[in-house]
């Protein structure tokens, strides 16, 4: 499978994906899309993938949407509106994938890439880096997922303070606001993403698939619709093999080694 705008690398059972038009400080068009999209079939196919890495060339993450291109296409209401769908598709589909995805924010995360960022399990934060959702600086209004990952993610005032303001975050402030899982020096960013990626890796791949999903799902509906989840997916997990190598390694004082998806 060909990339052109994301470059698609993996490393034992560790992916890594890098935004690559740094030219362009990584803004989102049509083609990182595509690629995003395709990447995310390459990884639902591949069972051996546990953890994927997502980051940016250059020094962004991503700005955002390239909307150089968006003006182009202004005048045309079904040309955005395919493309604001597409968006959500192919976000929706990262944020759903069955491996955790960890952020890598190594610059400028904003407006779509922090929404990008959204669609990560954990993020990690290089101190030089600078995020915030900027919409409303130019009068235009999150198309990408934010008006609703982030009240989910910060509490609905916290949200909308981000959103009205069109303010830059700092990272102590994304790191006490829940944004972020760690901030770090720039020179350990790769170092600290590879240290959390390898100890995720030696987890069972089954049960985190099912954590993520009861997580995801379970904000979406209400506590006992949750419950109901949660009780249904344990009663199916404990006949998978995974689950039985666990409770093996347990009695017999042992590492497990988990097989995979």
């Amino acid at each position: 499978m060909a990339f052109e705008n994301v470059r698609y690398e993996k490393e034992g059972h560790i992916v890594r994906l890098t935004l690559n038009r740094p030219e362009a400080l990584n803004a989102i068009n049509q083609g990182v899309m595509e690629d995003l999209n395709d990447a995310c079939e390459a990884i639902e196919q591949d069972k051996e993938v546990r953890v994927v890495i997502l980051t940016g060339e250059g020094r962004a993450f991503s700005a955002g949407a390239d909307l150089k291109a968006l003006k182009g296409s202004s005048e045309s209401g079904d040309m955005n509106d395919e493309f604001l769908r597409f968006w959500h598709k192919t976000f929706n589909r990262f944020e759903d994938l069955p491996v955790c995805t960890i952020a890598a924010i190594n610059g400028f995360a904003l407006a779509g890439g922090l929404e990008l960022v959204m669609c990560c399990d954990l993020a990690i934060l290089s101190k030089e880096a600078q995020i915030g959702d900027q919409h409303a600086n130019f009068g235009l209004v999150a198309g990408g997922g934010n008006t609703q990952r982030l009240p989910r993610a910060l509490g609905i005032r916290k949200a909308k303070e981000i959103m009205y303001s069109g303010d830059w975050i700092s990272p102590q402030d994304a790191l006490n606001f829940g944004l972020v899982n760690k901030v770090v020096p720039a020179d350990k960013l790769e170092d600290e993403t590879m240290a959390l990626a390898q100890k995720l890796c030696e987890k069972s791949p089954v049960a985190t698939a099912t954590v993520k999903r009861l997580i995801n799902k379970g904000m979406q509906v209400d506590l006992h619709s949750g419950l109901e989840m949660e009780l249904s997916s344990v009663m199916n997990h404990f006949t998978t093999e995974d689950c039985k190598e666990g409770l093996a390694a347990f009695n017999e004082k042992r590492a497990p080694q988990f097989k995979g998806r």
